[in-house]
């Protein structure tokens, strides 16, 4: 766990947060500040702070944070009409929080270039 990892304490339970999914890999929860009518933020249970720390060695987080979110679109009915995943890498990338997290946005039209 990260010491000070905001995403940490949401999985540890100690800052509370509007959980709508929990297995022993993943946890997915409401984005504070949402842009679409569903935006969730899927992350994995062990700290990783970014997607480029992904390697042979730990590529199955991934396929459980994407599997995840098919599960959580089918639920929240936008999995017909579709959805974007996001992925931050860095500071470039527009990554802020420093714990691997995929974006689940969905619920309206999105547009290209995201920004």
């Amino acid at each position: 766990m990260g010491e000070e990892c905001i995403f940490c304490k949401i999985v540890e339970g100690e800052i509370p947060a509007k959980i709508v999914y929990r297995d022993e890999n993943v946890v997915a929860f409401e984005d504070i500040k949402p842009v679409a009518p569903v935006h969730l933020l899927i992350i994995p249970t062990q700290h990783i702070s970014s997607i480029r720390e992904l390697d042979e060695s730990n590529q199955d987080v991934l396929s459980n944070l994407v599997h995840t979110a098919n599960k959580l679109a089918k639920e929240k009915e936008i999995h017909d009409a579709g959805f974007r995943l996001n992925i931050n890498a860095g500071p470039n990338g527009g990554q802020t929080v420093y714990h691997l997290h995929m974006h689940l946005i969905g619920g309206r039209f999105m547009t290209w270039p995201p920004g």
